[in-house]
């Protein structure tokens, strides 16, 4: 796992950063099964954090000239969201604006638990996810998605997500998650609970980690039966009209909103915050400071990252909530992560 300076109260993009981000892209990019790269997951997590957006998208552009430099394939480089309502679709807006794709992610992903119990496609909210996110100019999809305050949990955001109502601008959805935890989101488990004192190898927060994978039910049998019934159709390539995706103006600043002004400068290599949030939140910036330090390094180093997945300990019965949030940043926010499919 690397360890970040994009988050807390004072966004930077390092030196060392970027050694650490490259070195995972220099473990991983020999792999062909490799879809693509997070450049981070749920940077911002609060709504007065959208000072740290310029520094998401600077990390995606050089990382980009890192891995065009080393002549690797073109593997896509994106980010996964925190649900913030007063940031959407800001947020989704700024990192695909400006014009100069080699600035701009290459795909976007949301953590959403808005579905959760007796909802549908309108009562759930997800048609306003799916209003502000029609022709949107890269793919778009959950890289969370599963809410369990009201179990069991049936997964019925998969027929609207599979189906008619999204699949023509969504991208499908990564369920949160696979292994049962003490927050119960898992879909199999390897074994009953433990005492969390137990310091064993095979024994990782308080569960087992060897043996054999039992599905969690009704939740797991439940996904397998939503699965079973939908019939995603896509887009065929032939029917595709890049004419009608729309490229998104930089968005405006706005009062308890997106603190942002238009496309910003992006910030250079060594480059630091100089305000703070709580300024920020009350004062609007239209720039970012350059900082210092020279140019992005064409070479590799520091801590070999790992292809983690979704900082599962900090879920909890309230995985949406600005505290949840900031809690779960620490274990995914700063890894480089590896896309990952789990076929039932």
């Amino acid at each position: 796992m690397l360890t970040s300076e994009l988050f807390k109260n004072a966004p930077a993009w390092s030196k060392s950063q970027y050694d650490a981000y490259a070195a995972v892209i220099d473990a991983f990019a020999q792999y062909d099964n490799v879809l693509g790269f997070y450049i981070g997951n749920e940077v911002i997590a609060q709504n007065n954090q959208s000072m740290a957006a310029p520094f998401i998208k600077a990390a995606t552009r050089d990382m980009k000239a890192y891995r065009d430099s080393k002549k690797y394939r073109s593997i896509p480089i994106g980010y996964s969201a925190a649900d913030i309502a007063e940031l959407r679709p800001a947020l989704q807006d700024y990192l695909t604006c400006g014009g100069n794709p080699a600035d701009n992610i290459d795909f976007f992903s949301l953590n959403s638990y808005e579905w959760c119990g007796n909802v549908d496609f309108q009562t759930s909210g997800y048609v306003n996810l799916e209003n502000m996110s029609s022709n949107f100019p890269v793919p778009i999809f959950f890289s969370e998605t599963g809410c369990n305050t009201a179990p069991p949990r049936t997964f019925s955001d998969q027929a609207a997500i599979f189906g008619p109502d999204m699949v023509g601008d969504w991208s499908g959805a990564l369920i949160y998650e696979w292994i049962e935890e003490s927050n119960n989101y898992g879909l199999i488990s390897y074994g009953p609970a433990v005492d969390p004192t137990v310091v064993a190898s095979n024994v990782q927060g308080g569960y087992s980690r060897a043996g054999t994978p039992t599905p969690v039910l009704p939740d797991f049998t439940n996904l397998k039966s939503q699965w079973a019934t939908i019939t995603p159709s896509g887009v065929k390539s032939a029917d595709y009209d890049p004419k009608k995706v729309s490229t998104r103006d930089c968005p405006t600043s706005t009062a308890g909103g997106w603190l942002l002004d238009g496309n910003v400068a992006l910030p250079t290599l060594g480059a630091t915050f100089s305000g703070s949030y709580a300024t920020a939140a009350t004062t609007v910036v239209t720039s970012i400071p350059t900082g210092g330090s020279g140019g992005p390094s064409g070479t590799s180093g520091g801590n070999q990252g790992s292809s983690a997945g979704s900082p599962s300990a900090a879920k909890t019965s309230n995985p949406a909530s600005p505290s949840n949030q900031i809690a779960g940043m620490g274990a995914g926010l700063v890894s480089v992560m590896l896309f990952f499919t789990f076929w039932l």
